[in-house]
Parts: C-alpha cells; sequence; structure tokens
C-alpha cells in the first residue's frame, strides 16, 4: 500500500511556492518537506484543511493511493 502525496502539483498548478505555502498553513518548512517527500506516518486533520484551503483545493486533489505493485 502506498498513499502518494501531491502537493508539488498542486503548487505548480496555483503557482505557489513552497515557502508561500508554509506561511499560510502556518507549519514549518522541514514538517512541509516531510509530507511532501513521503516520508510522514500521519496528518492532521487539521493541517490537511489548512493546506487544501490554501492551494483552492480538495483532500483527494492531494492524497492518492496506490496498491503495491505484485512481483
Amino acid at each position: 500500500m502506498a498513499i502518494i502525496i501531491n502537493i508539488d502539483v498542486m503548487l505548480a498548478k496555483r503557482k505557489m511556492s513552497v515557502t508561500e505555502l508554509t506561511e499560510r498553513v502556518g507549519i514549518t518548512m522541514a514538517n512541509l518537506s516531510i509530507l511532501k517527500n513521503g516520508k510522514a506516518k500521519a496528518i492532521r486533520f487539521s493541517t490537511l484543511e489548512a493546506i487544501c484551503k490554501a492551494l483552492d483545493c480538495q483532500p483527494g486533489d492531494i492524497l492518492e493511493y496506490t496498491a503495491d505493485a505484485i512481483e
């Protein structure tokens, strides 16, 4: 199971910098980096809500589920 974080895609679509997003959401650059690189174990709904508000998008625009490949 893999959850893919598409924050970079939404930032590009909105022509917004990572720095601007961190300021609007109120999280540190380090925490946003952990989240967007897929290293986070969890995300608070309040953080997800703030990101969606800042990027004017839905949670599904940011989070994507993909099944593991069967080898």
